[in-house]
Parts: C-alpha cells; sequence; structure tokens
C-alpha cells in the first residue's frame, strides 16, 4: 500500500549528463532530443510536469572548490550552467510540439522568465511543462536542493530523482556490488545513515512538506512505456514517512 495516491503533479530531476551523450562535455543534440521525446512523452499522460535539470555537463562548482575559487562565483557558474541546459531542453521540446516555459532563479529575462511562485502554479494547472534552471537562486545550494524546493513550493506529489542506479543503497553500488538496496526508506533513515542519494537539505526539505522522492535509473525515462516507470515503483526506492 503505497503512502500516496496516483501522482498529478510531480517534479522531475534530472542531471545535467543526461545532455552529454557520447560527447564528454556539452549538449549533444539527438541526446537533447531523446530527453524532450520523454518529457514529452509524460507529458501526454495529462500530468503537471515541472523539470529541474543540473549543469554537470557543463560545469560543477563543488569540482573547483580545491582549485583556488572562492565556492560561491564557482556555485554562480554552476547556476549558469543549468541556465544553459534550460535554453537547450526547451527548444528541443519547442520542436517536438510541447508547450514549454522556462523560469530562472538568477535574472536573465532575455533567455528564460523570472522564477514567478504564482505563475509557475498557473503555468502547470494548464499543463505547460515548466524547466527550473538556475538552482536555489544563491550558492551553497545543490540542484538537488532546488528541485526539492521547487517540488515543495508547486505541492507537487512527487519528486522523481533519475540516476545513474536504480535505487538507494546502503552503499555505492557502482563501487560495492554487496551494496544493499532499500525498497522504501524513510527520511530520517537516509539523514542518519547520510546515505548520498541525495544532498542532506534536499531530504530535509522534503521530509518537512511531506513530497515522496521516488529514486530509479534514468535509463527507464528512455523506455516506449513510461506507465510503469512513474507509476510502479518497485524498480526503485521511494523516500518518505519519518
Amino acid at each position: 500500500m503505497l503512502p500516496f495516491s496516483r501522482p498529478k503533479r510531480i517534479l522531475l530531476k534530472i542531471s545535467g549528463e543526461t545532455l552529454l551523450g557520447e560527447q564528454c562535455f556539452g549538449v549533444n543534440q539527438t541526446a537533447c532530443m531523446q530527453v524532450a521525446s520523454y518529457l514529452q512523452k509524460i507529458h501526454e499522460m495529462n500530468l503537471e510536469l515541472g523539470v529541474v535539470i543540473g549543469g554537470g555537463n557543463i560545469f560543477r562548482g563543488i569540482d573547483v572548490k580545491g582549485a583556488g575559487m572562492s565556492r560561491t562565483p564557482a556555485d554562480h557558474m554552476g547556476m549558469l550552467a543549468t541556465l544553459f541546459n534550460g535554453v537547450a531542453l526547451k527548444q528541443a521540446l519547442f520542436n517536438q510540439g510541447v508547450e514549454v516555459v522556462l523560469m530562472s532563479a538568477i535574472d536573465c529575462p532575455t533567455m528564460a522568465e523570472p522564477y514567478n511562485w504564482d505563475k509557475a502554479l498557473k503555468y502547470l494547472e494548464k499543463k505547460v511543462v515548466v524547466i527550473f534552471v538556475g538552482g536555489t537562486g544563491v550558492p551553497y545550494f545543490t540542484t538537488d536542493t532546488a528541485a526539492a524546493l521547487r517540488a515543495s513550493e508547486i505541492h507537487a506529489d512527487l519528486l522523481l530523482k533519475a540516476t545513474k542506479v536504480d535505487g538507494v543503497y546502503d552503499a555505492d553500488p557502482l563501487k560495492y556490488p554487496e551494496a544493499v538496496k532499500y525498497p522504501q526508506i524513510s527520511y530520517s533513515r537516509v539523514l542518519v545513515e547520510k546515505l548520498k542519494v541525495m544532498d542532506a537539505t534536499a531530504i530535509a526539505l522534503c521530509q518537512s512538506n511531506k513530497v515522496p522522492i521516488f529514486v530509479f535509473n534514468m535509463q527507464r525515462l528512455h523506455e516506449d512505456n513510461l506507465e510503469p516507470v512513474l507509476f510502479d515503483y518497485a524498480h526503485g526506492s521511494l523516500i518518505c514517512g519519518e
């Protein structure tokens, strides 16, 4: 028995690496169109869809801290990277006939609408896909935290976290084959055990606002039938409850 009914409004968090394709850096147009294709399928399921995309395919602010750059400008560069990705993804969706809007937490009106809570809700109610970029708009917060924040603000029924693995484990399964998977786990246990699926601030935000999180392998999004991917939680890990 799931602790919530079938979601109608979801927030999907995807990494910037999904736009890499076979490249080592930047945006691969074929990969971008593939991402737009599965977002289109989700949109056609009569769901209200918000998307937060990372910028790791272009720049990771956390990676340059040891190279002499201060955290604040490094994070500013990371926020700009998410804007770059958002523009590419918006155009790919537009080319597929999907009504979409780009909202940024950092002011860049020539490329994206400034983030506005009221407008975001109205767009979602009209089944317009909303891509949120710019992180939280301030440094020292990850795009996972931005996803948890936006999911809370838009009253999402579910936060979907697409990752390289198929759920939450007690250790990194890519490094430790004996790692144990949790089909369902509480927010508190994720925090206490310091599991690395999302940063602690993101988990705590979802816990405070009772937003369940479903963690699953991003490759599942490329399947033809997304119904079981989004609504059958046996193939990933559900984070909910105290």
